[in-house]
């Protein structure tokens, strides 16, 4: 019998949020090199975040050392508005690795109650393939073209939702164009000018 894992983290929503990021769930702990949203040091989501915001791809690197500063990481989304959280909130590994392949959702992430609680949210993303499944599952849309977005109904309100690529080192595109399409999404939500 596989064992259920809930999720680690309580939902980052910070007051103001405008943009929810949903990845699908986060690796084994023992792949963290922080207690926050895309901790293994192998994803490149906060190097993508610092060549974009600030031109360096290491901003939230602690230096000399292999982890992201998360205070310094929870200050930028609390300043940039940016909501986190994940699709699933329980999971069964099928193999004893990082792979969203090998993920069984067993709980979908109630997404209404989130956005509930973030009412300057104008902007859903997904950032992989196993999290726009589960949120086109549930909520019964299309898939947007990889960094594109189409219009989304949830809880009475219409947003954008964007398909991102994922930031996974799996996932086959440079760290370059994988900040150039997320600059992209910034520029259109309204993060950057």
């Amino acid at each position: 019998m596989i064992e259920t894992e809930r999720h680690p983290f309580e939902p980052f929503l910070p007051a103001g949020a405008v943009i929810l990021f949903l990845g699908s769930f986060p690796p084994q702990p023992k792949r963290w090199c922080m207690e926050f949203y895309y901790p293994n040091w192998l994803n490149d989501f906060w190097r993508v975040c610092g060549l974009v915001f600030y031109g360096n791809r290491n901003h939230f690197v602690t230096a000399g050392e292999k982890r992201f500063d998360v205070d310094r990481v929870k200050a930028f989304c609390t300043e940039k508005g940016m909501a986190l959280y994940d699709t699933a909130t329980a999971v069964r590994r099928l193999q004893d690795n990082a792979s969203d392949k090998f993920l069984e959702v067993v709980e979908p992430t109630d997404i209404t109650a989130l956005l509930d609680r973030l009412p300057s949210c104008t902007t859903v993303v997904t950032t992989g393939q196993k999290a726009t499944d589960v949120l086109t599952e549930k909520y019964g849309c299309a898939a947007p073209a990889v960094g594109k977005s189409e219009a989304i109904r949830i809880g009475g309100r219409t947003l954008r939702f964007f398909r991102m690529p994922s930031t996974s080192r799996a996932y086959p595109l440079s760290l370059e164009k994988k900040a150039a399409a997320y600059r992209g999404l910034f520029k259109a939500v309204g993060l950057i000018g």
